[in-house]
């Protein structure tokens, strides 16, 4: 039997909600989020509470044995047509090839869902193999900067609100792509929104989030991709004012992260909106905006000449070569020298 095809996190949490189950599920990685999300769907989709009592089993790798989670799973439910077997910390559970025999013959009656978090196990295991033939093995990779945006607007977009992109990019550009700090932001805001609105604004990102919505790391690309010199000295004096809500660190990632594509672009055999989206993994073509427009206004060689820039003073920001110039002092140099 080949081996299943490997699902996504959005494919697996809609077969879980069209009730199409597999007999086990390894999921695992080091991005804890996802692994959460779909243990916690298992909880609220496959059983109901009345059947929860005698048919919901948590197991913990610290404290338990394979043996017994396998024999727990050769049982079968008692008045239900599932039984639900979660196994939490899995990284910690000793002689876990024992699955092997298990899983090539598993219980139908069983869902069997095995955590293993910050990290995952070799595929070319025996045991491994088997789960990928019986049922699912997923990897819940961290997200990629780019891939922030999408998430969240897929987030507010599952709980019927919506969010324009630029706030979306916003909220990314300040936490970052740790999602244990980000789904704190977005739960603020989802309790935040007024009566009778299902928006998310700048505006009410500002307010409760804490994030300025003309003075931000958006808008500070924003200004130097266009080239408005005022607007982003204006924003520069902002930054070098609360230094502690806008660290150069974050803003030097942001940067890079867009000159270090914009690099990449020049040497597309077209660049056009549709090659640039491929090229980038771009989910949207409100961003390739940006890289259009900062195709005409720097050419290869200054994108060049500012990555080299960027990283001079991503080592200066850590005390490299400096011991007294202010985070201001340097964020106002690098633009003046981008934009120069």
């Amino acid at each position: 039997m080949a081996a299943a095809p490997k699902l996504t996190y959005d494919a697996i949490r809609n077969d879980i909600e069209q009730r199409r189950f597999k007999p086990v599920y390894l999921l695992m990685g080091e991005e804890a989020y996802f692994i959460d999300a779909l243990t916690e769907l298992f909880q609220e989709t496959v059983l109901t509470e009345t059947e929860k009592d005698f048919n919901l089993l948590t197991f913990y790798g610290v404290d338990s044995d394979t043996n017994t989670i396998i024999s727990a799973a050769r049982r079968f439910p008692m008045m239900a047509e599932y039984q639900l077997i979660i196994v939490k910390e899995a990284q910690q559970l000793d002689n876990l090839e024992l699955l092997e025999h298990y899983m090539k013959n598993p219980m139908l009656s069983t869902l069997l869902v095995i955590n293993y978090k910050h990290g995952t196990v070799d595929r070319r295991k025996a045991w491994v193999k088997q789960i990928d033939k019986a049922g699912v093995v997923f990897e819940s990779k961290k997200l990629y900067d780019n891939q922030i945006p999408p998430f969240i607007t897929t987030y507010f977009r599952d709980k019927g609100i919506g969010i324009d992109e630029k706030s979306s990019r916003m909220l990314a550009d300040y936490v970052g792509n740790d999602i244990s700090k980000l789904i704190p932001q977005l739960q603020k805001l989802e309790v935040s929104l007024p009566e009778g609105t299902d928006r998310v604004t700048s505006g009410l990102i500002e307010k409760n989030v804490g994030i300025s919505k003309d003075y931000n790391t958006f808008e500070l690309q924003n200004a130097i991709i266009r080239k408005d010199v005022i607007t982003a000295n204006r924003i520069v004096e902002y930054f070098g004012k609360n230094p502690k809500d806008n660290p150069i660190m974050a803003t030097l990632a942001v940067l890079f992260n867009y000159f270090s594509n914009l690099l990449e672009c020049y040497w597309l055999p077209r660049k056009d909106e549709a090659t640039i989206m491929a090229a980038l993994n771009l989910r949207s073509n409100y961003f390739v905006r940006d890289y259009l427009t900062g195709l005409r206004n720097y050419n290869a060689n200054k994108v060049m000449e500012i990555i080299s820039d960027l990283r001079t003073f991503d080592a200066r920001a850590k005390g490299i070569d400096n011991v007294s110039v202010s985070q201001g002092d340097l964020l106002r140099e690098l633009v003046y020298r981008i934009m120069h």
